[in-house]
């Protein structure tokens, strides 16, 4: 097992132990052959393969660096080893500041007894949780690790597609599975094309998170209790009734006023790069998915209703409904300004940081236009 440990940081989280934790909590996989695993993983990797032609010449974002941006297929503890080192990366600043505040915080007594070794348990539930739900992901901010390869160029980044986890769902949505591998496909290539063709994108990215964590003046313990209550949420450990306590996630802990307008860039960057792979997936669905209508209206089925009541409560506490919405918006967004100034039109949104989509804008596509293209209705 590749080790996270050896920082700064590591007194807050423990890392080794959460990939540990969540490597033995997660659920097992669908069941299937040893032929039929890799007959899946074969598969998964010549879709991906080939969805970089069908997606540079839909969206026409070429780029020649896509192949230097590893293509893994992992299963789920795989996903939470990836996970963990990305994590790890991008919240260093933060853990490191929390740490300073540890030695003369109020919480210092609480700390010393919680440790590192209780959050890194926490964290590796909701990992485990997690980690069953995940199809793909392009991980922007991936370090190379030992077993798992990164891009060359500052920062790394790696497309993972968690094979079980289609496997799992193009069976409970009965759908037929070379189509549907394909169309998830088409929707992780889309993310990787986008970093890979706007160079600018990543470093963007990077710099408001940093500088939202900068930001950042949360109490350890209080950060830690809402960690403590995602994870109780798994085992079923909360008091009945305190499963809502006035829809704070975790995200909404660490918001100060200047921390929202960093955050409402951020919302807007992730509708357009969620609402972006929505549309090019079902654009060039029809010509290679052969049945790929049904596909869309049994997944977006799937993703409205959850699952049980135990998912939706996670899901709010950790801020997933957001990033349901920014599916939903950021599709229509796109749709409506492809529609009114074509594709090429559309990708002058990649030009630098000052014409990517504001929040507001990503509820009024015309605005965008307006300000971007000079034109109005």
């Amino acid at each position: 097992m590749t080790s996270f440990g050896g920082t700064a940081s590591s007194g807050m989280v423990d890392w080794n132990l959460a990939v540990a934790t969540a490597t033995r909590l997660v659920r097992p996989g669908p069941e299937v052959s040893r032929d039929e695993a890799r007959a899946v993983v074969a598969e998964l990797r010549r879709h991906a393969k080939s969805s970089e032609a069908h997606v540079r010449g839909f969206t026409r974002m070429g780029t020649e660096d896509v192949h230097d941006t590893p293509v893994l297929v992992v299963d789920r503890p795989g996903w939470v080893r990836a996970n963990v080192a990305g994590f790890r990366e991008i919240l260093r600043p933060l853990l490191e500041k929390m740490q300073e505040r540890r030695g003369n915080g109020p919480g210092n007594a609480v700390l010393g007894a919680v440790g590192g070794k209780v959050t890194g348990v926490e964290l590796g539930m909701l990992l485990s949780f997690l980690s069953s739900r995940v199809l793909g992901q392009y991980e922007t901010f991936a370090p190379a690790t030992a077993d798992l390869p990164a891009a060359g160029a500052p920062g790394g980044g790696r497309l993972l597609l968690v094979a079980p986890n289609i496997v799992h769902v193009e069976r409970e949505l009965d759908v037929e599975p070379h189509d549907f591998r394909l169309w998830v496909c088409l929707h992780e290539e889309t993310h990787r094309t986008q970093f890979t063709a706007v160079p600018w994108l990543r470093d963007h990215l990077e710099g408001e998170i940093q500088s939202f964590l900068a930001e950042t003046d949360v109490d350890p313990v209080t950060f830690l209790e809402r960690l403590r209550d995602a994870a109780q949420s798994l085992a079923g450990g909360r008091p009945e009734g305190e499963e809502d306590d006035g829809g704070r996630s975790l995200v909404d802990l660490v918001q100060s006023p200047a921390q929202r307008e960093i955050l409402a860039r951020l919302t807007a960057v992730m509708s357009l790069l969620e609402g972006h792979a929505d549309f090019v997936m079902d654009g060039v669905g029809p010509d290679v998915v052969p049945s790929v209508a049904e596909i869309r209206e049994k997944f977006q089925q799937r993703r409205a209703k959850g699952a049980s009541h135990l998912d939706l409560a996670l899901r709010k506490l950790l801020g997933l409904d957001a990033k349901l919405r920014q599916y939903r918006d950021g599709e229509r967004f796109v749709r409506a300004v492809v529609g009114e100034v074509g594709m090429d039109g559309f990708n002058r949104v990649w030009t630098s940081p000052n014409t990517l989509p504001t929040k507001a804008e990503i509820a009024k596509p015309a605005d965008w236009v307006a300000r971007v293209h000079g034109r109005t209705d």
